[in-house]
């Protein structure tokens, strides 16, 4: 698959702040949805947010209030304002785009960014 092009992610103290982007290559086409993912050491895969090209969006209960998503659909790409960090926020944070295509959809993924929230 075509792998997304992440940045953002860094260590930083409880109640700091983090903003994370993600491009979609231009070939990538038909974007239905975008959202992000999150995975601690030990844990499974869960979702954090996701947003429409028409701008709905929709986020984790542990995250709401402090993490807004938005997209520039005009360049393919998402951002992650992630602010009060907390250490359970701790995780790689992955990318996700989901593609409208003839026979269904496609789904593409980051390679993953690491936050790390640590005083």
């Amino acid at each position: 698959q075509v792998q997304l092009e992440e940045s953002g992610g860094g260590l930083v103290q409880p109640g700091g702040s983090l903003r994370l982007s993600c491009a979609a290559p231009a070939t990538i086409i038909n974007i239905y949805t975008m959202g992000w993912y999150r995975q601690a050491p030990g844990k499974q895969r869960e979702l954090v947010a996701t947003i429409t090209t028409g701008g709905g969006t929709n986020y984790a209960d542990s995250v709401k209030g402090r993490f807004t998503v938005s997209r520039n659909n005009a360049k393919n790409t998402m951002y992650l304002q992630m602010n009060g960090l907390k250490p359970e926020d701790t995780a790689v944070y992955y990318c996700n785009v989901l593609t409208l295509v003839s026979w269904g959809k496609r789904d593409y993924w980051g390679q993953g960014t690491r936050v790390t929230v640590s005083s």
